[in-house]
């Protein structure tokens, strides 16, 4: 196996089980048609997902689920909670304001992942969004401002490795999203996609996404969601995008204040030790 070159029977298992975790459950055919497998292979892994007590069959249909085993890969990873808890309060004031829903999603691997959302604080919504839900990083609002703001070597490498696992139709919009777009999305200091495919309502909903920084780098994006036939893009920019753009600076400050607080416990630990 070539250095950097994944093994094709674990990605396809472990996209399977996101699959399932993401949809709820599902059945046989529909693992293989998101998993886009061929059904002995994607059976195969169903069976050794249940082997390993990852996923059950539910008891009135041949339908799959995720076990509470699942949570069990996530222990270790603790690293963007502070994110979602700094941002909370603002994403909520946010939806108050301005009635549409706010989600915080994060990067992982080739995807950006929802941390936490508003659609349940607002009727302005086909459907609720939980943390896991996962949208392509080359396709979606969110993903377009972390690849704006990686460096070349993070951005080169993130490319490369699309190319070689990314779906179909993610490989398809490499060629869309070129430097100059990526350029415009730093000067303008956002991101916006029509009539998104990449959700639960294909078509219906529209996005507007902002960064949130944490010591200078990009840490998560900000994202609001509309209804597409209720505005234009450029109505809904133009409308809401500075709410959008303070509220990142609120959360990007409160960041930065967390930061130096636990810094500060750190130093007083220190200082306590070494006092005789």
């Amino acid at each position: 196996m070539k250095r950097g070159v994944p093994i094709r029977s674990v990605s396809r298992a472990i996209s399977v089980l996101q699959e399932i975790n993401q949809w709820g459950s599902l059945s046989m055919m529909q693992i293989a048609k998101y998993g886009q497998l061929p059904y002995p292979t994607a059976f195969r892994i169903v069976q050794t997902l249940i082997h390993e007590g990852l996923i059950e069959q539910e008891p009135s249909r041949k339908f799959y689920r995720a076990t509470p085993l699942v949570q069990s890969l996530a222990q270790g990873f603790q690293v963007d909670s502070i994110v979602v808890e700094q941002a909370r309060s603002h994403i909520r004031a946010l939806t108050q304001k301005i009635g549409w829903p706010v989600s915080v999603t994060v990067r992982v691997g080739t995807n950006m992942v929802v941390r936490d959302s508003t659609h349940s604080d607002t009727s302005l919504t086909f459907e609720r969004y939980y943390p896991g839900f996962r949208l392509p990083l080359m396709d979606c609002a969110s993903g377009r401002v972390c690849l704006a703001y990686m460096s070349q070597q993070e951005l080169d490498s993130t490319i490369s490795w699309i190319s070689q696992v990314g779906a179909p139709e993610e490989q398809e919009m490499i060629a869309y999203v070129s430097v100059n777009t990526l350029n415009k999305i730093r000067e303008e200091g956002y991101a916006a996609i029509g009539w998104g495919q990449h959700n639960l309502t294909p078509g219906k909903t529209s996005t507007i996404a902002v960064p949130v920084f944490r010591d200078g780098k990009f840490e998560a994006a900000l994202t609001l969601i509309y209804f597409s036939a209720a505005m234009k893009q450029a109505e809904a920019v133009d409308r809401h995008l500075e709410d959008l753009k303070k509220t990142a600076a609120d959360v990007t400050a409160a960041l930065a204040g967390s930061d130096l607080g636990a810094r500060g416990d750190i130093q007083t630990v220190e200082r306590s030790l070494n006092d005789p």
